[in-house]
């Protein structure tokens, strides 16, 4: 029964499947159609039953074949990706990144864990920090990698993606409605104060300091409980909020390119996996952020 497993046989299996024809399938393996042909008898008689009707052209798969190919799918996908892995020199040496509070608890977590389960002798540092701070830790040779907000369009880098910020509030306060407006703001931020508040005072908008902080998980405490509303990255409304919207009276406060900033003396394998592992960790919110439009996370 173990012969039913052979990598060879499940793949001559898959590609005869897939395109109904031994000699289709001989020429997308490289093989000659009567070696395709052998392999699929061999497999058929380890299992003791057909898996292919003989039609006028071509074949078609019986009961048992079309249970079977899911299976073989698994069995090829997973030999595939073992191949792979083993290919893979691994990485070792410390990675230093610096990364925006507000992704600390949605991005990070999926990069960390995919980069940690496939290269072990990586030592990765993190530092939650203003753009302003990671930047200047990148110009000390403090940081390898840096994800920064890029509001003015200026800096340089990769664009990961583009993440606009938003009022938000919790959808059981009607915090925006109130006179002054209650509203979650951060103490040390030329930012807060050229964009955010800056917006409110545009739209004419009365508001109060309700609630002050360094970290946007403050900032999310703040809305998710009703406290006050507050800036945030569309990407990271957490669960029981939602956008205010220019509906509401309240339009995006900037539309930041989140770009990933690299040391400039120079990199190495292993802080290029990390950049490799952001880069594939931020793409949901790339996707998404194609797609424009307000956004309130589920409960």
């Amino acid at each position: 029964m173990s012969i039913a497993l052979e990598s060879d046989l499940m793949r001559s299996f898959l590609a005869v499947a897939d395109t109904g024809s031994v000699t289709v399938a001989a020429g997308r393996l490289g093989r000659t159609q009567s070696a395709v042909s052998l392999q699929i008898k061999r497999l058929e008689d380890s299992l003791g039953q057909p898996l292919f009707q003989r039609l006028a052209r071509g074949v078609s798969l019986t009961g048992r074949g079309e249970q079977l190919v899911p299976y073989a799918r698994r069995v090829v996908a997973l030999l595939d990706e073992a191949a792979i892995a083993l290919r893979e020199k691994p990485l070792t040496g410390p990675v230093r990144v610096g990364i925006p509070d507000e992704y600390s608890g949605t991005v990070l977590p999926r990069a960390l864990a995919a980069f940690d389960e496939r290269h072990e002798g990586v030592q990765v540092s993190i530092r939650c920090d203003y753009s302003a701070g990671q930047l200047a830790a990148l110009e000390r040779d403090e940081l390898d990698l840096a994800v920064i907000y890029d509001w003015s369009y200026v800096a340089e880098g990769e664009i990961l993606c583009i993440d606009p910020t938003v009022w938000v509030t919790s959808v059981t306060h009607d915090q925006h409605l109130r006179h002054p407006v209650p509203v979650g703001v951060y103490m040390r931020s030329d930012w807060c104060r050229d964009f955010a508040e800056a917006s409110l005072n545009r739209q004419g908008i009365a508001w109060r300091p309700a609630w002050s902080c360094d970290m946007a998980g403050g900032l999310r405490v703040a809305a998710r409980n009703g406290i006050a509303i507050a800036p945030m990255s569309r990407s990271t409304i957490p669960p029981g909020c939602r956008e205010l919207t220019a509906a509401d009276g309240y339009p995006i406060v900037d539309s930041s390119r989140v770009v990933l900033r690299r040391n400039p003396r120079g990199s190495s394998p292993a802080v290029e996996g990390m950049a490799a592992m952001l880069r594939e960790a931020f793409r949901p919110i790339a996707s998404r952020g194609s797609e424009g439009g307000p956004q309130m996370a589920e409960p």
